[in-house]
């Protein structure tokens, strides 16, 4: 406050005592939620803090993207395509969030992270079963994960309700075949356990949106939404990537997986395929575009 300056009086209506009702701590669980960092290392160092916060933010962002993913699916089952598109778009903002996230943990120098990595034990963010829901979600799906929960039977839980449930894209396809296009009987009525595969029968029908995307304006809009948000889930995979490299560089990761090399490998998979493969056809004549 500035020499001179009179006091700020709390305005007229203000909430003065806590203890009436409800009060902003109590609303978000503060006791709880600030009680629940519990540094290993022994004596305790002092960036140990930051790379817990770090991963519990993360777990909460991960929470919230599950959450809006489970209503987009709804959404895209019930032709609601615009709430749809809201959600994956809050999605996106998200993503960001958790990718510029990793720029505050890279300001954990190798020196810093080596006095207390031991005291982490096996832990790993390669066991976090929100993130695997997310790639489930999404379409990656894998039930040979389960095994790594199953020490775990509310995580485990979680991950085999979304192994039984379509995809975001499952749903987007089904919306695109009850709105005219022809999309196979074969991708409609696949196994929505497995991870979706390419499907060359998928690309005519995306070369068609696109080609004429002042007809098909909705589903175009969709497709390039969905391609937002998978090159935003590239974005994050590379940023972890490169903050795992200049942290331990080579070196194998704690929960006991090749590290850098695994990370590396993930960034070949897609969960929209055909959306990347279509780029080669559009503008390109179809046999139904002729005379």
């Amino acid at each position: 406050m500035a020499d001179g300056e009179a006091p700020r009086p709390i305005e007229e209506g203000t909430a003065r005592d806590s203890r009436v009702e409800k009060s902003y701590g109590d609303y978000l669980h503060l006791d709880e939620l600030l009680a629940a960092q519990h540094p290993v290392s022994r004596p305790e160092h002092h960036d140990e803090l930051l790379f817990i916060v770090q991963h519990q933010t993360s777990e909460l962002w991960l929470k919230l993207v599950l959450h809006e993913l489970a209503a987009v699916r709804e959404q895209l089952a019930a032709d609601d395509l615009r709430p749809a598109l809201k959600g994956l778009a809050r999605v996106k903002h998200i993503q960001r969030t958790l990718t510029e996230q990793w720029s505050v943990l890279a300001t954990l120098t190798p020196s810093e992270y080596a006095e207390f990595r031991s005291f982490l034990g096996t832990s790993s963010g390669f066991q976090s079963f929100q993130y695997r829901a997310v790639e489930f979600a999404l379409g990656n799906k894998d039930p040979a994960m389960l095994e790594l929960f199953a020490h775990d039977s509310a995580a485990r839980a979680v991950l085999e309700t979304e192994l039984a449930r379509p995809s975001v894209y499952d749903e987007f396809l089904r919306y695109l075949a009850r709105h005219g296009h022809t999309v196979a009987r074969e991708v409609l009525e696949r196994d929505v356990t497995r991870r979706h595969e390419f499907t060359p029968s998928l690309l005519p029908v995306l070369q068609r949106i696109y080609n004429h995307a002042h007809d098909h304006w909705e589903a175009y809009e969709a497709c390039e939404e969905l391609v937002d948000l998978e090159e935003n889930f590239q974005f994050w995979r590379f940023r972890h990537l490169k903050t795992v490299e200049r942290t331990i560089g080579v070196r194998r990761g704690t929960g006991g997986s090749s590290g850098v090399a695994f990370l590396r490998a993930a960034l070949d998979i897609s969960f929209f395929p055909e959306l990347y493969a279509v780029r080669a056809e559009i503008g390109r004549r179809q046999p139904s575009d002729r005379p």
